[in-house]
């Protein structure tokens, strides 16, 4: 006789609020991104060897019953990663402007 249990989704959230494939480092973004670019789960596996193949199909399965949750998801980490992205390139124009006004005022003084 089959018994059906309820399985669960192999995915765990980080410190970071970031949600991961249990046993790895992979991401749910990195699943989920694969998976719509057409790649099969054993695709995926075979680039990540460190997943397992049912895992996989279980994360395609949760992503396909829930897409909507999964996407406001995605959505949320693609615009924090925006707002970091934009807060770098802040710092680091500043940082370019001041080396090169430092080096401009070390020429106008060593002339």
């Amino acid at each position: 006789m089959l018994v059906f249990e309820r399985e669960q989704v192999p995915l765990h959230v980080d410190k970071h609020g970031t949600v991961r494939v249990i046993g790895s480092r992979v991401t749910l973004d990195t699943i989920v991104a694969f998976f719509e670019q057409g790649e099969s789960p054993e695709d995926i596996v075979d680039g990540f060897p460190t997943l397992k193949l049912a895992d996989v199909y279980a994360i395609v399965s949760y992503y396909l019953k829930n897409k909507n949750a999964v996407r406001v998801y995605l959505r949320a980490r693609e615009k924090k990663a925006r707002a970091m992205r934009k807060k770098v390139q802040a710092n680091s124009n500043s940082r370019d402007m001041k080396k090169q006004l430092l080096a401009r005022r070390k020429t106008m003084v060593s002339g």
